[in-house]
């Protein structure tokens, strides 16, 4: 590493995956754990803030600030087959997780919609999958993790050692310190293929009793929604419920299914090389053209039998974000912002039929809605509750009255007594932070703060924008 100031690092444009958000940011790479700490020795020294970033799928500012330290080069991986447990570094994707496991028999318990994030940041933002409502948060499912302090110092952590650190850091987006080591649990499966059956939902109250009745023999399930249907037709959607295969039960056999190379995704989708499909998408990309393919969409499901399934690999099924390379380019180059409420399970009908009809009203529909069922955890900062979130993806063209209307949804989530995800947010405000998580929950984590951090090193955009002042 240079002996020049951080001040002079070079200096990068950077932005969250919806890139309606983007700053320019001294930034550094370590090679190592130890040009890791050094770094942030340094930095600590010349009084410059510093944000952790790994692949930088977050998709507001998570991942931005003065000084941003790009953790993703830490790469090591070790795998115990005989206890499915993975000890990796904080650079280590999900991607490069599940190809190590599989051909031992295992999955990632939990993973996002894309293979592309790192251990480091899924812990930082506890990320959830489609099995939530079963499964939990990643966090549930680490064995431990060492957190490199602004001190310098470097704390085991695990559910019985610092419990009060490991429940706040997990979560905590970078605000305590640095993961160097994570030592996760993966799930022990039988075949390389899940057990899939989509099921239609001609209105929001329909897809939700579907959901209901489906969640207790699934073991994935989510929906999608045509956010852009109105009247009678409001929330209409289709869920799709995926199921581990028993023993036995795989017509193939787990030795030619685990394999990796029978997990890719394809290489073209309807003839068109995937690498250029968003390219196609573009012109679809307003209002109009959305309804036109969210109704293609829609109708294509009335062409699968009901109650028919069909069998599909652990990726194919897990992350359908990953089947377009670059499809957010898709947006142009204001980008799109995601909103997602995490509401209570007895409001969340009544909340988000309200807001797919205040979208509606202000001419400004999502161009995507997914719907998740979720369970409470023992996280600090946790999004999870018992109850139900929605994801909403917004073009951010007309950012003044996009974030209008995102205060607005924040304003009666809030009333409902929701919750908020910082890894998909770009628009809440301290005031909707403390009515979300209570001052006693962001009370305990400043406390922790203030010991692990006194001196603010770990700051990044997100946290100068929405962390209330601190209680006395």
């Amino acid at each position: 590493m240079s002996d020049a100031r951080l001040s002079s690092a070079p200096l990068r444009v950077l932005g969250g995956f919806g890139q309606a958000v983007n700053a320019a940011c001294r930034y550094l790479a370590p090679r190592d754990a130890g040009e890791l700490a050094e770094a942030l020795a340094r930095a600590s020294r010349e009084g410059m803030a510093v944000a952790l970033r790994g692949s930088g799928r977050s998709y507001g500012d998570a991942a931005l600030g003065d000084l941003v330290v790009d953790t993703s080069g830490l790469r090591d991986l070790s795998f115990d087959p005989a206890t499915g447990v993975a000890t990796a570094g904080p650079g280590v994707t999900i991607e490069q997780l599940w190809r190590e496991a599989l051909p031992h028999g295992y999955w990632p318990a939990v993973v996002p919609g894309t293979m592309a994030p790192t251990l480091a940041g899924c812990l930082a933002a506890n990320v959830h999958g489609k099995n939530a409502f079963r499964a939990g948060p990643t966090g549930e499912h680490v064995e431990s993790f060492d957190l490199l302090t602004a001190s310098g110092e470097t704390l085991r952590c695990s559910p019985t050692e610092r419990p009060e650190i490991f429940h706040a850091a997990i979560g905590g987006f970078g605000a305590l310190g640095a993961f160097t080591r994570v030592q996760i649990r993966l799930k022990k499966i039988e075949s390389g293929l899940l057990r899939v059956e989509p099921i239609r939902g001609r209105s929001l109250a329909e897809l939700f009793d579907r959901f209901e009745e489906r969640l207790p023999a699934a073991d994935y399930l989510v929906g999608w929604i045509d956010a852009t249907a109105s009247g009678a037709s409001l929330g209409r959607g289709q869920l799709h419920q995926g199921n581990y295969l028993s023993a036995g039960e795989d017509p193939e056999g787990p030795a030619s299914t685990l394999r990796v190379e029978r997990q890719g995704l394809p290489g073209t989708i309807f003839g068109v090389p995937k690498g250029i499909l968003w390219r196609f998408l573009r012109p679809f990309m307003w209002p109009p053209g959305m309804r036109l393919l969210n109704l293609a969409k829609y109708l294509a499901g009335y062409l699968q039998p009901a109650g028919k399934s069909y069998l599909q690999s652990h990726v194919a099924f897990a992350f359908l974000l990953d089947y377009v390379p670059d499809w957010r380019r898709a947006y142009g180059r204001a980008g799109f912002i995601q909103f997602q409420p995490f509401v209570p399970k007895e409001t969340a009908r009544e909340t988000f039929r309200e807001l797919l009809s205040l979208c509606q009203r202000e001419g400004m529909p999502p161009f995507l809605a997914v719907l998740k069922r979720h369970r409470p955890d023992p996280f600090l900062l946790t999004h999870g509750l018992d109850g139900w979130s929605l994801a909403m993806d917004f073009p951010a063209a007309d950012r003044e009255r996009l974030w209008a209307l995102c205060h607005r949804m924040s304003e009666r989530v809030l009333d409902a007594g929701g919750r908020f995800y910082f890894a998909k947010d770009a628009v809440l405000r301290p005031l909707d932070v403390e009515r979300a998580f209570g001052r006693e929950r962001l009370g305990r984590f400043f406390e922790l703060k203030r010991r692990l951090d006194p001196g603010g090193l770990f700051q990044t955009s997100l946290w100068r924008r929405v962390a209330p002042p601190p209680p006395l």
